[in-house]
């Protein structure tokens, strides 16, 4: 079964140099019955304007990762890591017993990216930090991984998950097999395409269960990213 999550039906927030679109509940949006997706808690598309950000806050108790679609990240934290990540990098923080972070966007373009946030395994884990940079060519026209629960993947997180993103051009379909017991999210992150014969905009998603089998078709020049979950 698919069932399309349109950007337009997401929770949202303007709040000055911050604009949001929450796929699940989160900040001022709350619908008890959008919760989760799985594991998978929170997943926010947010862009920051010239030279806005976060200051620094605390998160406990959960797996984080940021996906930078375009310019600029710049992270800082309590565990003293500080980088800059740019398009298609991924930064990945284990919260744990407690973490305290900042993420700005410091250069005058504009800054968008994924933030998803991972129920882990296991309680007060000790905190962590990571990040990756993945050349944009290694995801053309197959599936990335990026981020696993095993050892197989680039970045380890604490929890039964896989993370891939793909590009493809007009008219290229892609497969992704989905084992039993397994579930997938989908995000139409840029263009226009199709997941298994199901239009989907930009910003658009998918909650796709009981498939074997994901396939998605770029309309246009398009740019996923696919969470592999245990199914509930």
């Amino acid at each position: 079964m698919v069932n399309v999550v349109k950007s337009a039906s997401m929770g949202s927030g303007e709040h000055g140099w911050l604009h949001s679109r929450f796929h699940f509940s989160f900040a001022e949006y709350y619908n008890p019955d959008n919760m989760r997706f799985g594991a998978l808690r929170v997943l926010n598309d947010d862009v920051f304007d010239a030279y806005g950000g976060f200051d620094t806050h605390p998160h406990d108790n959960m797996e984080i990762l940021s996906y930078v679609v375009q310019g600029e990240l710049t992270h800082r934290d309590s565990l003293g890591n500080g980088n800059r990540l740019g398009r298609g990098d991924v930064q990945y923080m284990s919260a744990g017993t407690g973490i305290l972070h900042s993420e700005f966007n410091k250069t005058e373009h504009s800054l968008r990216f994924l933030q998803i946030w991972i129920t882990p395994d296991e309680q007060n884990l000790d905190p962590d930090y990571g990040d990756r940079r993945f050349a944009w060519e290694d995801r053309v026209g197959t599936w990335l991984l990026v981020a696993s629960g095993s050892q197989d993947g680039p970045i380890r997180v604490h929890q039964d998950v896989r993370i891939s993103v793909s590009a493809i051009g007009e008219g290229e379909e892609l497969r992704y097999d989905l084992e039993p017991g397994r579930q997938a999210y989908l995000v139409q992150i840029e263009g226009e395409g199709t997941v298994n014969g199901f239009a989907l905009e930009e910003g658009d998603a998918a909650e796709i269960t009981a498939e074997r089998e994901v396939v998605v078709r770029a309309v246009e020049p398009a740019h996923y990213i696919l969470l592999d979950l245990a199914a509930e």
